[in-house]
């Protein structure tokens, strides 16, 4: 099985990347931040905060979360709920962001992510797939951008969706996120040592496929 792991910080483009290169590679896409997502909707919904690790961990067996390809387009449910439409606000968001930190979460997401690449040639993006979850993908790539030009990305994807959230607090809501995923105590967001590292601040998705397309090549 053939892994590609795509790390890098929110609003980097890393699912939109993942996506296209599944596509046209006939891949299995992950997007291990919809997990977070998911779990942040679930706990959110129950009225627990998502900084609130006590009160988090006796419920942490109390939900379950599947990952299902639909069409080619990875579906998140919740306890059998098909929640993908509703884990892109900024308030599951920072939800994400929160439980992400905490070790018990994680340890239960990047199991089920584990036994995904053990079945199936992915392209998994995240935080820390490279560093900790696929230690030994084939090929590390970590996404980057000025924090403006991901805030502009996440605002015009916002507006296509209907949520209308004003550019500087998505901005304030994605330098918040970067200070957070990168001072985590486990598993924080950080480029493998064998990653290729990539600012697409100015390049556009295609561009940025035909650079990796390139990569992957050299890996035969």
């Amino acid at each position: 099985m053939i892994s590609i792991a795509i790390d890098g910080p929110a609003g980097a483009g890393k699912s939109t990347l993942a996506k296209a290169l599944a596509s046209k590679l006939g891949y299995i896409y992950i997007d291990t931040g919809a997990m977070y997502r998911t779990v942040a909707l679930w706990y959110i919904r129950k009225g627990i905060d998502t900084k609130d690790r006590d009160a988090m961990l006796p419920r942490l067996n109390d939900f379950v979360i599947d990952v299902r390809n639909i069409d080619g387009v990875q579906h998140m449910f919740l306890d059998g709920e098909d929640v993908n439409g509703l884990i892109r606000t900024p308030e599951v968001s920072m939800g994400a962001s929160n439980v992400a930190v905490v070790p018990e979460v994680r340890l239960k997401l990047v199991e089920i992510q584990r036994q995904l690449a053990s079945r199936n040639d992915v392209i998994m993006d995240g935080r820390d797939i490279g560093t900790y979850v696929l230690p030994n993908a084939q090929l590390k790539i970590f996404l980057s951008a000025t924090p403006e030009a991901r805030a502009r990305r996440r605002f015009l994807e916002n507006t296509a969706k209907g949520i209308e959230t004003p550019f500087e607090e998505v901005l304030a809501d994605m330098i918040a996120r970067d200070k957070q995923d990168t001072e985590r105590a486990f598993a924080p967001l950080k480029a493998a040592e064998d990653a290729v590292m990539l600012d697409n601040t100015t390049m556009t998705v295609e561009e940025t496929i035909v650079y990796i397309t390139g990569l992957l090549e050299k890996i035969g």
